[in-house]
Order: structure tokens, then sequence, then C-alpha cells
């Protein structure tokens, strides 16, 4: 019986190889298995899931009552109640949260040492991170579900839109933000330390969320802000998803929300890759 050394590696973060040429499950595959890990993950962890679940109930009452005055100001749209205002922008706020806690996933993965494991097996470094994206999708559906729930038992949330413009205006929201998600994971491939990790996501949300017509039109804003505002895709996707809450259709902001967090996904998902394979 003929016995095969073992395969070695110049570089230990690399895919092993030799003459037995070990090969591994289809693209497919790897992603549905790390998928299943991180949603497992999300479900067992019951306190971050509550908190999580939480946090949508505090963003609801905390802004939908602070800011309910702004109903009351200068070029607010007339006859739409702030808190109809306000859940289309919680919607894309409470999804992108997600998106924060998926590159969370990536720095807790590299921290436990559980990412060199899997770059030492023949497994495409892309498989986990758009793992970690659709797990944070799936926890952001999670998170919608319940704002829904929220809005329409404490504030009586019924959109002239109906369930179809709210339904509609929940799925733009999730792919925008599952596509400027890939941000906050390419910034985890980069930054090795969660407490850094949440600085930096910090930075990165306050221009997305704050410099927009998330909380107040466009045209309340001073001049420069209002300039950024309407160059940010965050504003054109609020701006989509109000209008399919409040009148159940849309108009062309909706395709250039879609295409700028399309290329802000793939130029971040390539960054992501990169980082992620580089050696550390």
């Amino acid at each position: 019986m003929t016995v095969r050394a073992p395969l070695t590696t110049d570089r230990p973060h690399e895919p092993l190889t030799g003459s037995g040429d070990w090969h591994g499950a289809p693209t497919t595959t790897q992603i549905g298995i790390l998928t299943a890990r991180s949603m497992r993950a999300l479900v067992l962890n019951r306190r971050l899931l509550i908190i999580g679940l939480l946090e949508s109930l505090v963003m609801l009452v905390a802004f939908g009552q602070v800011f309910s005055g702004l109903a009351y100001a200068p070029g607010f749209p007339a006859g739409v109640r702030y808190v109809d205002f306000l859940l289309p922008a919680l919607l894309l706020t409470t999804t992108l949260q997600s998106g924060i806690q998926a590159g969370i996933g990536v720095t807790d993965d590299a921290q436990s040492g559980i990412l060199d494991r899997l770059r030492s097996m023949p497994v495409w470094p892309g498989s986990i991170l758009i793992a970690r994206s659709l797990a944070g999708l799936a926890r952001g559906a999670l998170r919608l579900a319940v704002l829904l729930a929220l809005a329409r038992v404490l504030f009586g949330y019924d959109p002239a839109g109906g369930a179809r413009g709210v339904l509609a205006a929940a799925g733009l929201s999730l792919a925008l933000s599952w596509s400027l998600g890939w941000l906050f994971i390419a910034l985890a491939c980069w930054i090795d330390q969660t407490e850094a990790l949440h600085a930096t996501a910090g930075l990165v949300m306050f221009p997305l969320m704050y410099a927009s017509n998330a909380f107040v039109p466009v045209g309340g804003l001073p001049g420069w802000l209002r300039r950024i505002a309407r160059y940010n895709p965050v504003s054109h996707g609020i701006d989509s998803a109000r209008d399919l809450c409040l009148t159940g259709t849309t108009g062309p902001g909706v395709l250039n929300a879609v295409l700028a967090g399309l290329l802000i996904a793939v130029l971040a998902a390539a960054a992501a890759v990169r980082g992620l394979s580089r050696a550390r």
C-alpha cells in the first residue's frame, strides 16, 4: 500500500493543494452551508435577537414622538402624519443596521479564528462574505416585520398605498440595504477589531442617514446639506419607499437608487474579497 505524503502549502492561509487535489464543494453549496451557520448563530443568540427586535421599537417610539412636531412645519407634505412620513425611512435604517451586524459577524469570525480555518480549506472567500450578507438580509426582514407590526398596533399605521405598497417599500428597502451593507462587510475585512468597526460604521451611517430626507423633507435642510442629500442614494431609496407607502406608485428615483446601490455593492464586494484574501 502506498502512503501519500501529507499535503503542504507555503502559505497557511491558502487552500491546501497537492497531487491529490482537494476539491471543495460547489460555490452554491458553500454559500448555503455558511448561511445556515450564520442563521443558527443568530437564532441561538437570544440576547442579540431580542435586543435587535427591541431596537425597532425604540426607534419607532423615539423618533415618532420626538420629531412629531415637524408635521406642522412649513414645507411638510400636507395631510400626512409624521409617522407615515417617517416609517419608510425607518425601513431603510433598520435594515442598514443588519448590514452593520453582518460586518461585525465577519470581525467576530476573524477574532475567534474561524476565518483562518475556512481560509485553509478549498472555500472561495466570496462564499463566506455572501453568506454573511444573506444572513444579514434575513435578519433585516425579521426586524422589518416586527417594525411594521409595532407601527400598526401602536400608531395605527395604514398608509394610502395599502399593504401592497408597504410590502413593495419593504422589499426595496431590503434590496438597497443589502447593497449598501457591503460597505460594512468590506470595512470588516480590512478592520480586524470589532470596536474600531463600530466606530467606523457609525461615521459611515451618520451622513447616509442624516444628510438625507429621512427625517425632514429636503427643502427643510440648509442649502449646503440639501445639495448633499440630493446626491445621497439613501434619499432616492427613501423617496421611492415613501411614494410606495403613501400612493402605491413610485417615480424614476427608484432606478437611480437601485443602480447606485448595485454599483456600491460591486465595488465594496471586490474590496471585501481582496481584504479577506490578504495575508494577516
